[in-house]
């Protein structure tokens, strides 16, 4: 499965949609049955501290169990400044030794965070790390296809105005992004325009920062501004994050998209809550673990799990698909 897997992924880089690099296509095989099961786990990579080690092997018990067939990463992947480079032990120590479990050796489909930018942002684009560890990807934007659903990766990072008008006494690689407003620009009309040409059974975007979340960092005031109108117009089902060190479900009181929060990968545990709407929040967490998501035709099954493999919440939905000619 991996060989064919990487296979998909050689024949994807050829695929460059529209004109923007950021959003080329990929392909990932389902099982034969046409499922697909992912594990989603978000602000992990901090050399196995912070309980970084024992979420790791609670997430190789339940992906043995489910035969998951691959693994997406919510950014935040290197604390607390990303990688100085590709050569950064970091890489290995964060990443490759601590995820070592079989059932874990599949396609890692990764995005970056803020404090992935605070290093060499490139260095985790970069095939030398794919060179190093197989199961490795990782690009600013990009679209994942597979027979059941279609994931949209987005870089969320440079949407935050925080990040360039107050940068905390930080430095971000910017390259690749500037001028801002262009990239933006492009990168919003780039997806929108491939939600509006998808027929996917399942539309799910993946992005680092929260569009809506109770915890310590809430709303991204311009993601709701300028990505949620897109998604709520072109019918996207769910919207994953990190950012947030928790694990969280809120329901959209305006539409059927989902909210759901996997950022407990490693640190959490912040002490803070504050939703005003009981009826928006389904689940809130405020502690490390991950997620599962089980995707089987018309169906969805969401699962979130805590550092000992205690469903926490469970989440489900259906849709009936009739055949186009």
């Amino acid at each position: 499965m991996r060989a064919v897997t990487m296979i998909f992924l050689i024949l994807g880089m050829l695929l460059v949609h529209g004109t923007n690099a950021e959003l080329q296509r990929f392909e990932h095989p389902t099982k034969a049955d046409g499922s697909l099961t992912a594990l989603v786990i978000g602000d992990w990579g901090r050399k196995g501290q912070y309980n970084q080690s024992e979420v790791a092997y609670q997430m190789g018990v339940t992906a043995e169990k489910m035969d998951v067939d691959l693994i997406i990463s919510t950014g935040d992947n290197f604390y607390p400044g990303g990688l100085s480079d590709v050569n950064d032990p970091a890489f290995d120590e964060s990443f490759t030794k601590i995820y070592t479990a079989p059932s874990l050796q599949q396609q890692w489909y990764t995005v970056l965070g803020n404090h992935d930018y605070r290093g060499d942002a490139l260095a985790q684009l970069s095939p030398v790390l794919r060179g190093k560890d197989g199961n490795w990807f990782c690009m600013k934007s990009y679209i994942l296809n597979t027979d059941v659903a279609e994931f949209f990766f987005i870089d969320t990072t440079p949407f935050q105005d925080k990040y360039f008008n107050d940068p905390e006494d930080e430095v971000y690689d910017w390259r690749g992004v500037l001028p801002r407003d262009k990239y933006l620009s492009t990168l919003l009309q780039d997806l929108e325009s491939a939600l509006k040409e998808s027929r996917a059974k399942w539309k799910i975007v993946v992005g680092h920062h929260t569009i809506k979340s109770a915890g310590i960092h809430g709303n991204t005031q311009e993601l709701v501004q300028k990505l949620l109108p897109i998604l709520e117009a072109n019918d996207v089902d769910l919207y994953i994050n990190g950012h947030d060190h928790c694990l969280q479900h809120i329901s959209s009181s305006d539409s059927p998209l989902q909210f759901l929060t996997s950022g407990g990968g490693s640190k959490a545990w912040r002490g803070y809550y504050d939703w005003p709407n009981a009826k928006e929040m389904k689940f809130y967490y405020d502690g490390q673990g991950f997620m599962t998501m089980q995707i089987a035709g018309g169906d969805v099954d969401i699962n979130f799990y805590d550092i000992f493999g205690n469903i926490l919440h469970k989440w489900s939905a259906s849709k009936t698909f009739f055949s186009q000619i």
